[in-house]
C-alpha cells in the first residue's frame, strides 16, 4: 500500500490563507503598542533618551487627540536611518538574539515607529550631528507621503496628528479628554522620574504644565508631586549581591486611598508589580490605615541577565530570576528605613545609657551623700492594728477604712467632693428619669437608659451627626461664606489641579471660595459658615484623593462627598477626653439622625445590649 507524501487539492478550491499587506499588520501590531496617545508618548520619550538627548519638550493638543509633538536634542538620524526607522522591526538596539539578554536601553523591538504611523498622520524631521541640513518625512497610515530636505538644528522632531484617524472604532473608545491627559502626565512622570539628569518640559493648549531642569531625585520628585513632599520622603538604600536598591519611601501619614503614587524601576526602566506591591505593604503594615497605599519611589539595579523585559508588548512587566529573595530583600530594606528615621517607634538596645547623664555645670560642687539613723526605731514593736481580711474564690480582698471620712474633705468646695460621680450621672428627662455616661479608652461612649446599655463609637458617631447637620444646612440654598482672615495656599500636582478645577464650580455652591493661583496652585479665600472648624489642607487633599478613584457624575453626588470629608475631618478623633455633658450631648443627637446606626462608611455607631443580650453573655 503507498502512503501519500501529501494531501492532493480539492477539484475546483483554491488557497485561502495569504499574506497580509504591510499597512494592515501595522495596523493590528499597532493594536498591541498603541493603546492611547499615552502609548504614544512613552514610545516618543523613551526614543529620545535612547537618542541621548539632554533636553526634551512634549507638546500636547486635546489630550493628544489632535496633536502629540516630541522635540528632543538628540544624536539624530541620516536620511537613510530616518526611512528605516518607519519600518516593522527596524532597530538599532538589537543585532542577534543574545542581545535580548543584556538590554540596557529603553526600546529595542522596532516596533513603535511603525506602529504609530500606521494609526495617525506622522511627521519626522531629524538631523544628525555630521549632516548640514535635515530630513523630513510625511506618513499616513504606513504610506510615506513626501519626504524632503530641511533646515534645523541637530536633533529629532516627530509630530503624530489625528490618532487613529483611519480607525474610527479605535478613537471612538478613547476617554474624556481630562482621563486621557491624566494618563499622558503619568507617562510623562515616569520617564522624569527616571532620569533626573534631564531637562523636561511638557505643554497643553498652550500651557505650560512642568518645567522640570537637571537635578538630584529628590528635587525632581518634589518637582513633579509638589514641595509637600520634601517633608514627607524617606531615604532608602541596600546594596546586596543580587539587587542594589535606592530611592525614597513616604511617610506612613502621607498615605492615600489611590495608588498613584507607586513607582518602581529596574535599570532604568519602569514596571509593575503586584508581587513588590505587596512585600512594601507588609513592610508598612500597621502604620498606614486599611485601604490606603504608601508612595514610594524605589529603583532596582540589577545584572541585566537576570531579568526578562520581553514579555510584554509595552515592556511594563518584567520577569525576575530570583523573585523571593528580591521580594525578602525589598521587604526587610522598606522596614529598616521607617525605623532609621525614626517614622515608627523602635528601640535601641545596644545605645549606652551612661552618656545620657548630663555633664556639670562650671564651678558646681556636689556633696558627699551622709547617711542618717533612727535611733529610736524598735523593728520588734508594732503599733497597727490587724486588718480585717475577707476570702473570696481563693481572692484576697482589702476592705476600706470607713470611719472617719468625712474629715477628710473638712473645709473643701462642696463641688469638688465627689466629682468623678457628678460627672457620670446626668439628668436625661424628668427627675426620677437618669442616665449614666462614661468614658472607655477615650474612644468608646457607655451610655445606660432604660432601653439597655448604648456602646458608642465617639468618632463614628459625631461623623453621622455632623455630616446629617451640614447636608442639611448646606443643601438647602446657596451658603454664606465665611472669609479667611489668612487664605490658604494649596500646591497641588497637574492631575490634582485638573481634578479641583472641574469641581469649583459646586463646591462654590455650598459655600467655598477658591480661585485658581499660579499654573497648580489654589487660594481658598472662604469657607461654609456653618463649618468654621474645617481643616481645610485635608479636606480639599481628601476630596482630591477620593476624585481620583471615584469621580461623581452628578453636581449634586460631588457637593455631597464634599460634605462627607468635611464632616469626617471635622468630627471628634478617638483619644479625645470628653466630659460627661459631652458625651450626653452626642448621644441625644446621634439618636436625632435619620441614620444613627451607621456611619458614613456602612459601620456601625453603635451596639445595644439589653437584659437578653447580656444574659446570653453569661448564660454560656
Amino acid at each position: 500500500m503507498t502512503i501519500p507524501t501529501a494531501i492532493p487539492p480539492l477539484q475546483g478550491m483554491s488557497d485561502i490563507i495569504k499574506l497580509l499587506p504591510d499597512s494592515i499588520a501595522n495596523q493590528i501590531a499597532a493594536g498591541e503598542v498603541i493603546q492611547r496617545p499615552a502609548s504614544v508618548v512613552k514610545e516618543l520619550l523613551e526614543n529620545s533618551v535612547d537618542a541621548g538627548a539632554t533636553a526634551i519638550q512634549l507638546i500636547i493638543k486635546d489630550s493628544g487627540k489632535a496633536l502629540i509633538q516630541c522635540v528632543d536634542n538628540g544624536k539624530g538620524m541620516s536620511e537613510s536611518d530616518a526611512r528605516m526607522s518607519l519600518e516593522r522591526h527596524a532597530t538599532s538596539k538589537i543585532s542577534d538574539a543574545n542581545d535580548l539578554f543584556r538590554i540596557k536601553t529603553m526600546g529595542f523591538r522596532g516596533e513603535a515607529m511603525a506602529s504609530i504611523a500606521a494609526v495617525a498622520q506622522m511627521e519626522l524631521k531629524t538631523r544628525s550631528v555630521d549632516r548640514e541640513v535635515g530630513t523630513t518625512i510625511l506618513v499616513e497610515g504606513s504610506k510615506v507621503k513626501h519626504q524632503d530636505h530641511c533646515a534645523m538644528e541637530v536633533g529629532t522632531t516627530i509630530s503624530v496628528k489625528n490618532l487613529f484617524f483611519n480607525v474610527p472604532a479605535r478613537r471612538k473608545f478613547l476617554k474624556s479628554d481630562a482621563v486621557e491627559m491624566r494618563h499622558i502626565i503619568d507617562e510623562f512622570q515616569r520617564v522624569a522620574l527616571v532620569n533626573p539628569y534631564l531637562e523636561f518640559k511638557l505643554y497643553h493648549n498652550g500651557q505650560q504644565l512642568f518645567h522640570l531642569q537637571p537635578s538630584k531625585l529628590r528635587q525632581r520628585i518634589i518637582g513633579i508631586l509638589g514641595k509637600s513632599y520634601n517633608e514627607k520622603l524617606v531615604p532608602l538604600e541596600e546594596e546586596t549581591d543580587l539587587v542594589k536598591l535606592a530611592g525614597f519611601i513616604g511617610k506612613p501619614d502621607a498615605a492615600k486611598k489611590s495608588r498613584g503614587e507607586q513607582f518602581l524601576f529596574v535599570n532604568g526602566r519602569y514596571f509593575k508589580s503586584s508581587y513588590f506591591h505587596s512585600a512594601i505593604q507588609k513592610a508598612f503594615e500597621g502604620l498606614v490605615p486599611h485601604g490606603h497605599h504608601p508612595s514610594y519611589f524605589i529603583y532596582f539595579d540589577v545584572e541585566p541577565g537576570t531579568i526578562d523585559v520581553n514579555i510584554h508588548p509595552t515592556k511594563t512587566e518584567i520577569k525576575f530570576e530570583d523573585e523571593r529573595a528580591v521580594y525578602a530583600i525589598l521587604r526587610s530594606t522598606v522596614k529598616r528605613s521607617i525605623g532609621q528615621y525614626h517614622v515608627s517607634p523602635s528601640i535601641d538596645f545596644e545605645r549606652e545609657q551612661a552618656f545620657d547623664i548630663l555633664p556639670p555645670k562650671a564651678g558646681q560642687k556636689f556633696e558627699q551623700p551622709g547617711i542618717m539613723v533612727n535611733t529610736n526605731y524598735n523593728p520588734f514593736e508594732n503599733n497597727e492594728k490587724p486588718r480585717n481580711q475577707d476570702w473570696e474564690r481563693g481572692t484576697r480582698f482589702q476592705k476600706p477604712m470607713t470611719e472617719g471620712w468625712e474629715a477628710l474633705y473638712t473645709g473643701m468646695d462642696e463641688s469638688l467632693v465627689r466629682p468623678e460621680q457628678e460627672e457620670q450621672t446626668l439628668e436625661l428627662g424628668s427627675e426620677d428619669d437618669q442616665v449614666i455616661v462614661r468614658q472607655i479608652g477615650n474612644r468608646y461612649i457607655l451610655v445606660q437608659s432604660t432601653e439597655g446599655i448604648f456602646l458608642l463609637h465617639q468618632y463614628r458617631a459625631h461623623a453621622r451627626v455632623l455630616f446629617e447637620e451640614f447636608e442639611e444646612s448646606l443643601m438647602a440654598e446657596k451658603q454664606s461664606i465665611q472669609q479667611q482672615l489668612f487664605p490658604v495656599t494649596i500646591e497641588l500636582t497637574p492631575q490634582d489641579a485638573e481634578l479641583l478645577k472641574s469641581a469649583i464650580e459646586p463646591l462654590s455652591q455650598i459655600g467655598f471660595e477658591i480661585e485658581h493661583f499660579g499654573a497648580t496652585s489654589y487660594i481658598v479665600r472662604g469657607i461654609p459658615s456653618a463649618c468654621l472648624q474645617l481643616n481645610i489642607e485635608e479636606t480639599i487633599a481628601g476630596f482630591i484623593d477620593d476624585l481620583r478613584t471615584n469621580k461623581p457624575d452628578s453636581a449634586v453626588k460631588l457637593q455631597q462627598q464634599v460634605i462627607k470629608l468635611m464632616a469626617q475631618h471635622t468630627a471628634i478623633r478617638s483619644g479625645v477626653e470628653l466630659k460627661a455633658q459631652e458625651m450626653l450631648e452626642l448621644y441625644r443627637q446621634l439618636m436625632r439622625c435619620k441614620q444613627p446606626q451607621f456611619d458614613l462608611t456602612g459601620k456601625p455607631t453603635f451596639v445595644l445590649m439589653n437584659s437578653g443580650m447580656i444574659d446570653k453573655l453569661f448564660s454560656a
